[in-house]
């Protein structure tokens, strides 16, 4: 996807070169050609609100999620440790990597603090402070694949296409990171921090394979994330990539592609042989 939607901006821009040197020029095209200065402009007052509006976390300020960010970085071979800060939240469940520079960062909302406790989920944040090191790892907050990406990002379907394959390559990080925090993370993203463990996790992947018709495909079509019920099923199911564009056809639990085993659909209901109502029986039987 990214090599796709590279060749297509880069097609683009080449057609905005040429017809500027014609003189053609309309306020789109200005605003592709500083699309360098513009990038560069958002991500350093993207690095710069954290800094001044967010704790950073260190060894005595949230230290347990600076320690996650710390492992996660040590495990995934980074060189070094990207700058982290939590930022207030006000109910909203989030967080996001980016970078500015030769920094990299990761914002935690604080909001999702309530899920480390010991008394609800701390895996369940391991595996996101675990995915968003991850986009770190992968790339993808480079200025330069960003910059790269940005006339294809634009496209409909096409660029949402690319979103959802680097949020599919995020969690493979988060995963690994920390599998049993899987079923947490996923939880929290479809009911929230106080109801993640009321969610059945193998039952609410199943429904990938179950939930079908064209509008649950176009909604995933046009989203920048996996809708969740897929996104479940492919942290369940190791032994092949994220569904991208058609949801999967079987239900295929387990961890690791060594364990995953595929479960047989349900069988049909037994044939319920008619029965005769006394009242309805007619008049010397």
């Amino acid at each position: 996807m990214l090599v796709i939607l590279v060749v297509l901006g880069l097609l683009v821009y080449l057609a905005v070169v040429v017809a500027v040197v014609f003189g053609v020029f309309n306020d789109y095209f200005l605003l592709l050609l500083a699309a360098p200065l513009i990038i560069y402009l958002v991500r350093g007052m993207t690095y710069a609100k954290p800094r001044v509006n967010g704790v950073q976390m260190t060894p005595t300020q949230f230290p347990e999620g600076y320690a996650m960010v710390a492992d996660a970085a040590r495990r995934y071979g980074l060189e070094y440790v990207p700058d982290a800060y939590v930022v207030l939240g006000n109910g909203t469940i989030n967080a996001y990597a980016s970078g500015h520079g030769f920094r990299r960062f990761v914002v935690v909302y604080s909001d999702l603090f309530e899920i480390g406790g010991a008394a609800r989920d701390p895996d369940a944040l391991r595996f996101i402070i675990g995915h968003e090191v991850g986009h770190v790892a992968a790339g993808h907050v480079s200025y330069w694949r960003q910059l790269a990406a940005t006339v294809g990002m634009a496209i409909p379907v096409v660029g949402s296409a690319l979103s959802r394959a680097q949020e599919y390559t995020a969690d493979n990080y988060g995963y690994f990171n920390q599998p049993s925090g899987s079923p947490g993370a996923i939880g929290v993203l479809a009911a929230g921090k106080y109801m993640l463990r009321m969610v059945d996790f193998d039952a609410f992947a199943d429904r990938a394979t179950h939930e079908h018709g064209f509008f649950t495909w176009a909604t995933n079509l046009v989203a920048s994330h996996p809708v969740l019920t897929w996104r479940a099923a492919a942290l369940r199911n190791r032994s092949s990539a994220g569904r991208m564009f058609f949801r999967p056809r079987e239900v295929v639990r387990g961890a690791g592609s060594g364990n995953a085993t595929r479960v047989a659909p349900p069988p049909p209901p037994p044939h319920q042989v008619p029965t005769v109502d006394d009242r309805q029986l007619p008049t010397g039987w």
